[in-house]
């Protein structure tokens, strides 16, 4: 659904495409070979497949040299102890992905449109719940080092025994590296989450007619409210003759919980099975007018 709601969109407007989800087929829509990084498509159409393996290993990479470089002067604590596990930290993924998605957004504004292919339920909640939660996160750690560059006054010349060299402190905010980190963090955060939040994001929720899906959606439809985040569509996709019945008990459902947002149905394509070129991208026009819209 978001490769056919790309494609449709690039026939008018410069479009780029990026899929977050471990496992991609966004290449193999489109009959391309993908390696993490953006790949023109058409004159309109862009397509990136995002490695969450090596945007994790170069976010934490990143994290470390800038911790390293921070506290060079207490080397005699065998740093490198601690970052060796870090790795292994909760939450590390859901970063980087966060940070992809600020970056993609930040970096690509000649796009009329960007569309993120998202992973399943659970993850994708995590990583659109961080923004708030990293915010109130800078907040607190801002307070204590402010609390850190006042008590760094009175010491703020440091000579150790295990080098002649002296380190001199920073204690004014103005010249502290972690200080303009947390402010260009919480630019960015504030920045990524009016965004999220605003009139020209949409959230669309694609559900297949059966009973794991219509859980699933209803577990993402729920956190998207508590988030704030603007759902603007809902999307039964794979409709059959014989589902048909099954499809309408989960439409039914799901109403309950997302009151006047409209709902589109998208038939399982028979000539998409059997093929044929171009089907791919047959998508109604409805929904695409109805993105559009909103």
């Amino acid at each position: 659904m978001a490769a056919a709601a790309a494609w449709q969109f690039s026939q008018k407007s410069r479009v780029l495409i990026v899929s977050l989800d471990p496992a991609h087929n966004l290449g193999d829509i489109f009959g391309i070979t993908l390696k993490n990084k953006e790949k023109k498509f058409t004159e309109n159409l862009f397509i990136e497949e995002v490695n969450i393996q090596k945007l994790s290993r170069d976010y934490l990479q990143k994290e470390i040299n800038v911790l390293s470089d921070t506290y060079k002067y207490l080397q005699a604590l065998n740093l490198d102890n601690y970052f060796s596990v870090l790795k292994y930290s909760p939450g590390i993924e859901e970063y980087a992905l966060l940070t992809s998605i600020e970056e993609t957004i930040r970096n690509n504004t000649d796009f009329d449109y960007i569309i993120f292919d998202t992973p399943p339920t659970g993850l994708t909640l995590r990583f659109l719940a961080l923004p708030r939660i990293t915010i109130t996160w800078i907040d607190q750690l801002t307070r204590i080092r402010k609390q850190i560059l006042k008590k760094r006054y009175t010491i703020y010349r440091i000579r150790g025994t295990l080098s002649k060299e002296e380190t001199v402190l920073d204690y004014d905010e103005e010249d502290d590296n972690v200080m303009k980190r947390l402010r260009r963090l919480s630019e960015n955060y504030h920045a990524l989450n009016k965004t999220l939040q605003g009139k020209d994001c949409s959230v669309v929720v694609v559900f297949n007619p059966d009973v794991l899906s219509l859980r699933e959606s209803e577990r993402l439809i729920e956190g998207l409210h508590d988030l704030n985040l603007p759902l603007r569509l809902l999307i039964n996709n794979k409709i059959t003759e014989e589902n048909s019945e099954l499809a309408a008990e989960t439409e039914k459902s799901i109403s309950r919980m997302a009151k006047d947002i409209p709902f589109e149905r998208v038939s399982l394509s028979k000539t998409l099975l059997d093929g044929k070129k171009g089907s791919l991208y047959n998508i109604p026009e409805i929904i695409i007018s109805r993105l559009q819209e909103r």
